[in-house]
């Protein structure tokens, strides 16, 4: 209605807003950038260790009996020692994803984004690549990008087409950066090892999605920012955010349209 002046969204994503007529009518939005970037990084990492090690996988051959005598290559995964991260967007979350891997023995560091930040990669080494090379020599990608018009679908059939048949692809960022139909394709024709995805199209993604379907995707339901300290401190500043909007005072964190 015409009495609305102020949003305040408990995220620091913002596609689920329409922006243009937000920003038509003046109204003022508040979000939660900052303190979802550990926890987000974290999860991220989890999601990676969990596709790459095959863990839920593994964890189910317990439950259901095919544990059984000792084979040399079963339940054999990829390891992140020696290896080359591609990250896709080094924004908050892509350096705190990055620096939590570099203990890990990572190699080298390609990302990709909507230009190079070499102070940025300076921390960890990393070389700004284009989206095609990132794709062919990453043993490991992870999408931590912004969802625009020039991200989504980015990760498409001719992504994973060029990608490994021995590499791991993780989105921690929204859904709609990846084309679903073809990630399943790549999945289950072999033309990639294995997937992470906290992210989906839609959310929930429906029970019978072939996704779901496959044992080298790993799926979970967009628990970035799920701890409770971090969703506390987002709780709090929503509300500071629409505080502030509705007295005509500076917000803690404005979005800019």
């Amino acid at each position: 209605g015409p009495d609305l002046k102020v949003i305040s969204t408990l995220s620091v994503g913002f596609d689920h807003l329409a922006l243009d007529e937000i920003k038509k009518r003046g109204i003022r939005v508040g979000y939660t950038p900052d303190v979802l970037t550990d926890a987000t990084a974290e999860l991220s990492v989890a999601l990676l260790l969990s596709a790459c090690r095959r863990l839920p996988e593994a964890a189910e051959q317990v439950k259901s009996g095919g544990w059984t005598t000792w084979k040399p290559l079963w339940m054999c995964g990829y390891g992140l020692s020696d290896s080359t991260v591609g990250i896709i967007g080094l924004g908050r979350i892509g350096q705190a994803v990055a620096r939590r891997l570099k203990p890990f023995g990572v190699r080298k560091f390609l990302y990709t984004g909507s230009g190079p930040k070499p102070e940025t990669a300076a921390e960890f080494g990393a070389e700004f690549v284009p989206l095609t090379r990132l794709a062919e020599e990453s043993d490991f990608v992870v999408v931590t990008c912004a969802l625009t018009p020039a991200t989504h679908g980015m990760c498409n059939k001719d992504f994973f087409g060029r990608m490994k048949k021995t590499s791991v692809f993780v989105n921690t960022s929204r859904g709609a950066v990846v084309n679903q139909e073809d990630l399943y394709d790549a999945l289950a024709n072999g033309q990639i090892a294995a997937a992470g995805l906290d992210v989906t199209t839609p959310e929930p993604l429906p029970t019978d999605h072939p996704l779901l379907s496959l044992q080298n995707c790993v799926i979970l339901p967009h628990i970035g920012s799920a701890t409770y300290a971090t969703r506390s401190t987002m709780a709090v500043l929503a509300a500071n955010n629409l505080l502030a909007g509705l007295r005509g005072e500076p917000m803690p964190h404005e979005l800019k349209l």
